[in-house]
C-alpha cells in the first residue's frame, strides 16, 4: 500500500491509495480511506456506576421517601443562602429552591454532579447556608473526619449541617445486612462532629424512615421513633465572637472627705464666713 504525499495529509487523516496506484493519479485512482482515532466522550457519570445499590431498590427508595420530606422542611427554615447536597446512588436531590443548591452524588474517587472534585471540595470558605449529607459516609470508604471539617468550613456561621445515617438498632436493618455498608449510632456521630468543631451540645436528633415495611415512611423523636431504619442530626455551626475592647472607665465624684470639706466651703462662702476664715489667713 502507497501512502499519500505529505502535501496530501491532513492533521488526524492518513490517506491512502490502493495497491498499484500512483501518487500522481490521486485522487481519481480510488477514493480515499479515512482513519482518525475514536474519541472518548467526556460525560458525567450516572447514578448508577455511584454509591451503594441497596438504595436504589424498593427498600431503600422508602427510607429516601422519608428523608427528602425532612430536607423540604429542613431547608424552608434556613436564610435565603445556596446550599449544597451530596447523596448515594437512587437518592434525588432536594426540589425546594433548586436553583440556590449545588448537587452531588458519591463516586469511587470523589463528588460528581454540579461539580466535579474530590476533596477538599473546590467551594469558597463561609458561604452556604446549609450542607446536607445523605448516607454518604454509611460505605465505610470516605474519610469521615475530612468530609465534615469540609462541611464546617463552606458552611456560613449560623448554617446547618443536616447529616442523615443508618440507625443500627432498627429492626429494618434486616433489609441492609450483608450489603457492605456500615449502621453506627448517635454517639459516634456527635463524636465526628465535635472532632469537626461542630458544638455537640447543639445538635438534634431525629429518627426517620420505615420500621419495617418500606411504605411505613414517616419521622418522629418518640421511644417507639428508635426502631426506624435511619437517624437526621442537624447541628449549627457556631463561630468565636470578636474580643470587644475595654470598657471606657466612668469618672464619678466619689463621696468622702474631699467632697465634704468641697460642701462646707460652698455654704461657707455663702454665708460670709468663708471670706472672714480666709482673710485671716497668711
Amino acid at each position: 500500500m502507497v501512502t499519500a504525499p505529505m502535501e496530501s495529509r491532513r492533521i488526524g487523516w492518513h490517506l491512502h491509495l490502493l495497491p498499484g496506484a500512483t501518487p500522481d493519479s490521486w485522487p481519481p485512482a480510488c477514493p480515499p480511506v479515512a482513519t482518525m482515532p475514536a474519541l472518548q466522550p467526556s460525560r458525567q457519570p450516572g447514578n448508577a456506576d455511584l454509591g451503594h445499590p441497596w438504595f436504589a431498590g424498593p427498600a431503600g427508595q422508602g427510607l429516601l421517601a422519608a428523608e427528602s420530606r425532612a430536607m423540604a422542611r429542613m431547608l424552608a427554615g434556613i436564610p435565603a443562602l445556596p446550599w449544597v447536597w451530596i447523596g448515594v446512588a437512587g437518592a434525588a436531590p432536594p426540589q425546594r429552591d433548586i436553583g440556590r443548591g449545588i448537587c452531588m452524588h458519591r463516586a469511587p474517587w470523589g463528588f460528581a454532579g454540579s461539580v466535579r472534585c474530590a476533596l477538599p471540595l473546590p467551594l469558597a470558605n463561609e458561604s452556604f447556608g446549609a450542607v446536607l449529607l445523605q448516607h454518604v459516609l454509611d460505605d465505610g470508604f470516605a474519610d469521615t473526619d475530612a468530609v465534615l471539617s469540609e462541611c464546617r468550613r463552606i458552611l456560613a456561621p449560623g448554617g446547618v449541617l443536616w447529616l442523615a445515617a443508618l440507625n443500627p438498632w432498627s429492626t429494618y436493618r434486616a433489609r441492609w445486612w450483608r450489603s457492605g455498608m456500615r449502621a453506627r449510632g448517635p454517639g459516634y456521630w456527635q463524636a465526628a462532629l465535635a472532632r469537626a468543631g461542630f458544638p455537640v451540645d447543639a445538635v438534634h436528633l431525629q429518627w426517620l424512615g420505615p420500621r419495617w415495611r418500606p411504605e411505613d415512611a414517616e419521622a418522629g423523636i418518640g421511644a417507639a421513633d428508635r426502631l426506624r431504619a435511619g437517624l437526621a442530626l442537624t447541628v449549627s455551626k457556631r463561630v468565636h465572637a470578636a474580643i470587644p475592647p475595654n470598657a471606657v472607665r466612668k469618672l464619678r465624684l466619689q463621696a468622702g472627705v474631699g467632697a465634704m470639706r468641697t460642701q462646707l466651703r460652698v455654704v461657707g462662702e455663702a454665708t460670709g464666713e468663708g471670706s472672714q476664715k480666709s482673710a485671716g489667713r497668711p
